[in-house]
């Protein structure tokens, strides 16, 4: 039984009724291009293999049903003109938000059953690959006139607006608009896109995923303050966003001495350095040159994310430092930080070398084994059924 046959038989059992169809979205990993979305600047993602599927069909008596295989005793059914920020609460207010979002066009209420292998709270983009996957469907269904850029808008909605997450657009745009084989190249304020090829087999390349086993959550704690400071340097600077500062010595008025001007110098200089790192990257992706050659940028990011920007952890160091010494070509923490998972560049022949040298250290330090995988940059999302 395949995924998507799966979904759709534990719908049929919960809800008594046939899905419509099966969608699914994926989570992803960001090679490069970390905080910067928020700031209008560039990211660099590429899609997992992981995914959230939804079976998905619409009602006729204005009830939202919401169902998660991951969560069953958790399932909700709410009115739809009673959903509102807040209600319903955790994993099932991620779906609701995309409802909300075109409750015009689902006055009859819906049914959504989620299934998911993407790891929660791995900085992964488990919550966008849920939303995604949700928006994918319902505008499928009730709303097909919508692009794949308006699906990103839904999807960033229902995170921003329903569930108070303060994300930018990198997880929805990753999941919806990734191909195979390719990162997304994303401006961020032009909301202009571009497939870069990033085929690392071929070359004898491997990209590991290193799951820390340190969840966080993007709802609360210092996401959001990282946010409101890149808010705050930009209005010191005159900006609108921290983008249009291409330069680090664009920076200067920020050192004024302060405690607080110190802290808005070096997250600004992140956001800087970092889409500086993004376009080098992709100048290499797009000459075709060896991919082995922006592993030190990878690592110049980490650097930059730990001491500038104050988002890793030492468990998150300790992984890019144990993946260095073993060989990687570069390696460095991924998503918004505070926990989650660091990727690291290896030769494929090395990934067994770097997984071990990887979970030794963790031993050595007292922490449970981590998840490591292999991850292929995959296609993003698509109807299965």
């Amino acid at each position: 039984m395949t995924a998507a046959e799966r979904v759709a038989h534990e719908f049929s059992d919960l809800f008594g009724t046939e899905p419509e169809g099966v969608w699914a979205a994926p989570g992803r990993v960001n090679v490069i291009g970390e905080h910067t979305d928020y700031n209008g600047g560039y990211v660099l993602p590429v899609a997992l293999p992981h995914t959230t599927r939804a079976a998905v069909a619409r009602r006729n008596d204005g009830l939202v049903a919401l169902g998660s295989m991951q969560h069953p005793e958790k399932a909700v059914e709410i009115a739809l003109a009673e959903l509102r920020p807040g209600h319903p609460e955790g994993w099932a207010g991620y779906p609701a938000g995309v409802v909300v979002g075109l409750r015009d066009r689902l006055a009859g209420g819906v049914s959504i059953l989620v299934d998911t292998d993407v790891p929660v709270g791995a900085g992964l983009s488990s919550s966008a690959a849920l939303t995604c996957s949700v928006a994918l469907a319902l505008g499928d269904l009730a709303a097909p006139e919508l692009r794949r850029q308006d699906l990103v808008e839904l999807a960033r909605g229902a995170e921003n607006d329903f569930v108070g997450a303060p994300t930018g657009i990198l997880d929805q745009s990753a999941s919806l608009l990734c191909t195979a084989e390719h990162a997304l190249f994303l401006d961020t304020r032009e909301r202009t896109s571009e497939q870069v090829p990033f085929a690392l087999a071929a070359v004898g390349l491997a990209l590991l995923v290193i799951d820390s086993g340190t969840t966080h959550d993007h709802a609360e704690g210092g996401y959001g303050d990282r946010r409101r400071e890149c808010e705050a340097a930009a209005d010191r600077l005159g900006v609108a966003l921290l983008r249009e500062v291409d330069d680090v010595a664009g920076l200067a008025v920020l050192a004024d001495g302060t405690p607080e001007g110190d802290v808005l110098l070096r997250r600004a200089r992140h956001v800087v350095t970092e889409d500086a790192r993004v376009l080098e990257v992709v100048a290499a992706l797009r000459e075709d040159a060896d991919p082995r050659a922006i592993g030190p940028v990878l690592t110049a990011g980490h650097a930059s994310l730990r001491d500038d920007f104050d988002v890793s952890i030492p468990l998150l160091d300790a992984c890019v430092e144990a993946a260095l010494a073993a060989g990687a070509h570069g390696a460095r923490m991924v998503g918004g930080g505070f926990g989650g998972s660091a990727i690291a560049l290896v030769e494929a022949d090395a990934v067994d070398a770097v997984t071990a040298a990887v979970a030794t250290r963790f031993e050595r330090e007292g922490h449970p084994a981590p998840r490591i995988f292999v991850t292929v940059p995959s296609a993003g999302a698509r109807r299965l059924a």
